[in-house]
């Protein structure tokens, strides 16, 4: 039997309420923050019929995203969480059981001076944090926030941590309405109250592989941890770059092109034009006009342009070194030099000649090891030694090494490795390299340093 018209449009009518009565469930359980103060330990949880909280690629935002202690990206929105970019919702409290969602901001501080707080995962909510390492529910917590970060207030919109070296000190990013409470660890009084630019307060942020975000709805849009400069071209769409949503994305023109491809694929096996580790122990390798952070692997991986960390360079590098918290870069016969304070900030009048600079010319490798002002530049298989204490600079008799073609090399605490197509080569010291007669065992690139699988 065929429905009648009138009958047709009463079903109508009742299916166009239920989901407007879906609609405003799903808002008022984004919107809402719980005012306890305690946590329950088997809270009653929302409807698993609001499918959009639970769906990651719906438009709600997130209220708070961090890493954890694995390097794990957590999502959270309303009482679920996501662990990673593909994996479904799980509840809150199902992995933090002292804590019912949902929270307000979350991070993991970085504080290198307090071994036994360096990197725990904070989760705040109204006027408490809790304290997580290992996944283990920290002795002494939840806590006040007034009590473990005083001068900081509760009800947060998100928060932040900036190590020493992007900020001048291990420092807390605090984000409240219009405004970011600085919070510098180990100092008193460590609070300093800064206005945020944009006219919306983040409700969220991370820090990820040296970049931060502030997160608005759907949206993010990158920051620097100091000026708060936002770079042109945000906000953009988090479901294109930070979550696993079908049919979305970024780059599927460059996708097309395997060439373009290869060189930010870090398991192409491709070689790379450069390394370098400066005595923080910070790690790159730099392709084209692309570079990895190699020493933050747990994190995960991504290739960046050298604009991201060093605004005026552009092109190829040659070479790369780091002395006295500057770090040089060798484009051709250019030297460029920026300082390694809070980001890198390029040295007023660079780049320069680098004959005037270093005394040397044209390059395939340069190096400097931990602490050491002695600079070791390869060219074919000579390589010479320049002190950079003296001046005017001038470079050391040439001496033969075994190795006939260099790409790159770089000294940190694991010895000497010199870079040559898909291997490298490791040696203790520069004395080791000096006296070798024949290649020592060769290593490859990919999987001992790019964590591939061939």
């Amino acid at each position: 039997m065929v429905p009648s018209s009138g009958s047709m449009k009463f079903l109508f009518s009742v299916y166009c309420l239920c989901c407007s009565l879906a609609l405003a469930v799903t808002f008022s359980l984004i919107k809402s923050k719980h005012n306890d103060t305690g946590s329950k330990l088997y809270p009653t949880h929302p409807e698993d019929n609001a499918t959009s909280l639970a769906d990651p690629c719906s438009p709600e935002g997130f209220d708070a995203v961090t890493l954890d202690d694995k390097g794990l990206m957590h999502y959270f929105r309303g009482h679920y969480v996501w662990k990673g970019f593909r994996t479904p919702a799980a509840f809150i409290n199902a992995t933090w059981p002292e804590i019912e969602g949902p929270i307000d901001a979350a991070f993991r501080i970085h504080h290198k001076n307090q071994p036994e707080a360096h990197e725990r995962m904070y989760l705040f909510k109204d006027d408490l944090v809790w304290a997580y390492y290992e996944g283990k529910l920290v002795a002494g917590f939840p806590r006040r926030i007034r009590e473990e970060f005083p001068g900081v207030p509760g009800h947060l919109d998100s928060a932040v941590e900036c190590p020493s070296g992007e900020c001048k000190s291990d420092t807390v990013l605090f984000f409240k309405e219009g405004s970011v409470y600085v919070y510098v660890l180990g100092e008193t009084p460590a609070v300093k109250k800064r206005a945020w630019p944009l006219p919306q307060s983040c409700s969220a942020a991370v820090r990820w592989l040296e970049k931060y975000y502030c997160f608005h709805g759907v949206n993010f849009t990158r920051f620097t941890p100091v000026s708060f400069e936002i770079p042109l071209g945000y906000p953009l769409d988090t479901r294109d770059y930070f979550i696993h949503c079908p049919g979305r994305g970024h780059g599927f023109e460059t996708r097309r092109n395997y060439t373009f491809l290869s060189v930010k694929d870090r398991c192409s096996n491709r070689s790379f034009d450069a390394f370098s580790s400066d005595d923080s122990g910070r790690t790159y390798a730099f392709r084209g006009s692309y570079f990895f952070r190699t020493d933050s692997k747990r994190d995960g991986w991504h290739a960046w342009l050298l604009s991201h960390n060093w605004k005026e360079l552009k092109g190829k590098i040659d070479a790369a070194f780091s002395w006295e918290n500057k770090m040089y870069f060798i484009q051709g016969s250019q030297v460029t030099i920026f300082l390694s304070d809070q980001f890198y900030t390029l040295v007023q009048g660079y780049p320069h000649p680098s004959q005037e600079e270093l005394g040397i010319g044209e390059l395939d490798a340069a190096f400097t090891c931990p602490h050491s002002s002695q600079l070791y530049v390869i060219k074919g298989n000579k390589i010479q030694m320049v002190d950079l204490k003296l001046s005017p600079r001038a470079p050391e008799q040439e001496k033969v090494i075994v190795h006939v073609h260099v790409d790159g090399a770089m000294c940190n605490t694991e010895g000497v490795h010199i870079f040559s197509g898909p291997f490298f080569y490791r040696y203790t010291d520069v004395a080791s390299l000096l006296s070798a007669k024949e290649l020592p065992e060769a290593h490859r690139i990919s999987t001992e340093i790019m964590e591939c699988t061939q």
